[in-house]
């Protein structure tokens, strides 16, 4: 702290005078700093409004953008819920008729095989006929051949009776 210099009738008036003058120019090389201060803060603080305005329009725009993306994603979205709604369906069709068509060739394998079974019924029925009469055409063949046999070995029986009487007779003769 500054001390004066005491006179008769209280502080020298230059010393008091330098002093103040010399405050006063620091004050007003404080001031001037302050309002050089005020100043670079109003420009900072223009700089700082332009630059959030700057930003806040940049994350408008961007925000803007996103929501626009998000209503094209969304609509995207949409058109791949009805195409999975339709192709859902289609699927479901496809089981259904899937479903009918193996039913169908059920049935027709049922009747085709019914239909093998009946004629394997009739083949057998025919294969059975045939055979009994080929058998019985067999036992005829066979009796037909005991008889045939019969009347060879009768008739040689008699040719051999016969020869039997001839040699009788020539040695009689003799």
């Amino acid at each position: 702290m500054k001390k004066f210099t005491i006179i008769d009738r209280g502080y020298s008036p230059d010393e008091v005078n330098a002093f103040v003058d010399r405050v006063a120019q620091e004050y007003e090389k404080v001031l001037n700093k302050l309002r050089e201060k005020e100043d670079e803060n109003k420009a900072l603080q223009d700089q700082l409004d332009e630059y959030q305005n700057e930003k806040v329009e940049s994350a408008l725009k961007e925000l803007s953008d996103k929501d626009a993306r998000i209503d094209d994603l969304q609509s995207q979205l949409e058109r791949y819920h009805e195409l999975e709604s339709t192709l859902n369906r289609t699927i479901l069709a496809a089981e259904d008729s899937s479903n009918q068509i193996k039913k169908i060739a059920r049935d027709e394998a049922r009747l085709i095989v019914d239909d093998a079974k009946k004629n394997a019924s009739h083949i057998v029925n025919d294969a059975l006929i045939k055979a009994e009469k080929v058998e019985l055409e067999a036992d005829q063949l066979k009796r037909s051949l005991k008889i045939y046999k019969s009347r060879i070995k009768q008739a040689i029986s008699e040719q051999l009776t016969i020869v039997d009487d001839v040699d009788k007779i020539k040695l009689e003769e003799e």
